[in-house]
């Protein structure tokens, strides 16, 4: 119906929107393949771990990551959730940190067996950190001072950036502001982030935020 109102209208736009229902219907078709980890050989769930079979899990969502990626997905999200320790710290970390272990491990040696690693940025933390007193017998929200860690896209491996005073509770050496994480992250995908922006209500904005930002050069090389 869209190919004949085309033919007597002629507007482009209805091609545009041909296009985006057959992309769609093709992203849809192709999701039992994609899901499908019984495709995978067993070397695969010996590297990620047997938890990688069970749906849900995180070993299972970040090989399902991997698959994405390989399929051409530009930006995916692997979420643990859990990690809101105001209580019970030392019952739960230990079986969160098993959580993630091999999976994070796995990924990234299976990315540079597929000759993936370089050309993909993998980014591992959250909004912010714990304090680091304690909140009873666990740790409340805390933003002076907390890490991340980054692999791939050419980043040279088994370095560290920064240092928080000697209680651990703010960063004071090397301190990285969240607009610099983005603008770091934006030039290793070939965006200047001083470039990309647009004017708002009087504002020249930009994905890294409207105060300056820099990108960590001393850090990716």
């Amino acid at each position: 119906m869209n190919a004949i109102t085309h033919e007597e209208l002629g507007d482009p736009e209805t091609l545009t929107r041909i296009r985006q229902y057959e992309m769609a219907f093709r992203m849809q078709a192709s999701v039992p393949e994609l899901t499908d980890i019984n495709q995978e050989p067993e070397h695969i769930f010996k590297l990620y771990g047997e938890e990688a079979r069970k749906p849900g899990s995180f070993a299972n969502t970040t090989l399902m990551a991997r698959r994405l990626a390989e399929r051409g997905v530009r930006f995916i999200q692997v979420y643990h959730n859990n990690w809101d320790h105001h209580s019970n710290v030392g019952g739960r970390m230990p079986d969160q940190c098993q959580d993630v272990d091999q999976p994070c491990h796995a990924l990234i040696t299976d990315l540079k067996e597929r000759g993936m690693f370089d050309d993909t940025l993998i980014i591992w933390g959250g909004e912010f950190g714990r304090t680091p007193m304690g909140q009873g017998d666990g740790r409340d929200h805390h933003i002076k001072g907390f890490s991340y860690i980054m692999a791939g896209a050419g980043i040279p491996g088994g370095q560290k950036h920064g240092a928080t005073d000697e209680l651990g509770y703010a960063a004071v050496d090397g301190v990285v502001h969240v607009r610099d994480l983005h603008a770091t992250m934006l030039h290793l995908m070939g965006i200047d982030h001083a470039q990309l922006r647009y004017e708002f209500r009087g504002l020249d904005l930009r994905l890294a935020g409207v105060e300056p930002a820099r990108v960590l050069h001393d850090v990716i090389g």
